[in-house]
C-alpha cells in the first residue's frame, strides 16, 4: 500500500487537471481570459488603461457632435440674419426712390425698424442655455487625452458690435437708426461681415468632423487593442477545454482504479 502512494499518485495531477477545467470553464463563460489578476497582472493594467481610453474616446466624440450642432444651428441664424440684410439693403435702395414719398419713406422704415429688432432678436439666441453670439472663441477639445496642441478653436460671432463692418451697425438704437440716417455701405458691410462669420462657421464644421472621423478610428483601434488582451479566443479555450476533462476523466479513472488496488491489497493480508 505504501508502494503505491509512493509510485503512483493520482490525487495532485487530478487536482491540477479539474483547476484548469475550471479555469477554461470560467473563461469561456464570462467572455475574458483575465477572470482573476493572477491570470494575467500585467495585461490586466494595460487593460485598464486602453479601456478608460476608449471610453473617454467615446464622450469626446459626443462633445464633438455637440460642437457640430452648435455650429449647425449658429450657422442657420447667421443665415437668417443674412436673408435679413440682404432685405435691409433693398428697402435703403427703395427708400431713395425719388418718386417715394414721405409716407411711403414712412412705410419702409416701418419693414426696416421690425427687419432691425428681428436681428437684435437672433443676436440673443442659445443653445442648451449658450449663447450662440458672443465676443469670445470657444475650444474644443478632439483627442481623449483633452491635449490643448489639437483643439479646435471656434472663432467668436458678436451681432452686436458697433465697430466699423460689424452687423451691429443696424441693430443698435432702433429708435435713432432709420432708413434716412444709415448708409447702404453699413447694410452691406454687415453682409460682407456674416459672410465672413459663415465661413468662418464651415471651416469649423469641417474641421470637427475630419477631428471626429480620427477620434472614431482610434477609438474602433483601442478597443481592438484590449479586446487581444482581455477577450478569451473560444477556438483555442474550447481546445482546452476539451483536453483538461478528458484529463480529468482520466484522473477519476485513475483514482478509482488506485482505490481499488489498495482495497485488493487490503483484502490479501486479511
Amino acid at each position: 500500500m505504501q508502494a503505491v502512494n509512493r509510485w503512483f499518485c493520482p490525487v495532485p495531477n487530478l487536482a491540477n487537471s479539474s483547476s484548469m477545467l475550471q479555469r477554461s470553464l470560467n473563461r469561456l463563460s464570462s467572455g475574458s481570459k483575465i477572470v482573476t489578476p493572477a491570470d494575467d497582472a500585467g495585461g490586466l493594467a494595460v487593460s485598464v488603461k486602453l479601456s478608460a481610453a476608449a471610453t473617454r474616446s467615446g464622450a469626446t466624440a459626443s462633445n464633438i457632435g455637440n460642437a457640430v450642432s452648435f455650429l449647425q444651428t449658429q450657422d442657420g441664424a447667421l443665415k437668417v440674419a443674412g436673408d435679413i440684410l440682404n432685405r435691409m439693403s433693398e428697402l435703403k435702395t427703395l427708400h431713395g426712390d425719388v418718386t417715394k414719398t414721405t409716407g411711403d419713406q414712412a412705410n419702409y422704415n416701418t419693414e426696416f425698424t421690425a427687419l432691425q429688432a428681428q436681428l437684435t432678436a437672433i443676436s440673443n439666441e442659445k443653445f442648451n442655455g449658450k449663447s450662440l453670439f458672443g465676443t469670445s472663441t470657444s475650444s474644443v477639445s478632439v483627442t481623449e487625452d483633452s491635449s490643448t496642441s489639437s483643439a479646435v478653436t471656434l472663432a467668436a460671432a458678436d451681432l452686436t458690435s458697433t465697430a466699423s463692418g460689424g452687423v451691429g451697425v443696424v441693430t443698435a438704437n432702433t429708435t435713432s437708426t432709420s432708413l434716412g440716417a444709415i448708409t447702404l455701405a453699413n447694410i452691406t458691410d454687415a453682409l460682407e461681415t456674416v459672410a465672413t462669420m459663415r465661413a468662418a462657421n464651415g471651416a469649423g464644421q469641417s474641421r470637427l468632423g475630419f477631428a471626429g472621423s480620427l477620434l472614431t478610428t482610434n477609438k474602433a483601434n483601442l478597443e481592438a487593442a484590449n479586446s487581444r488582451i482581455v477577450d478569451v479566443d473560444v477556438a483555442q479555450e474550447s481546445t482546452q477545454l476539451a483536453r483538461w476533462n478528458t484529463l480529468v476523466q482520466a484522473g477519476t479513472a485513475m483514482l478509482a482504479q488506485a482505490n481499488g488496488s489498495a482495497q485488493t491489497a487490503l483484502r490479501l493480508l486479511q
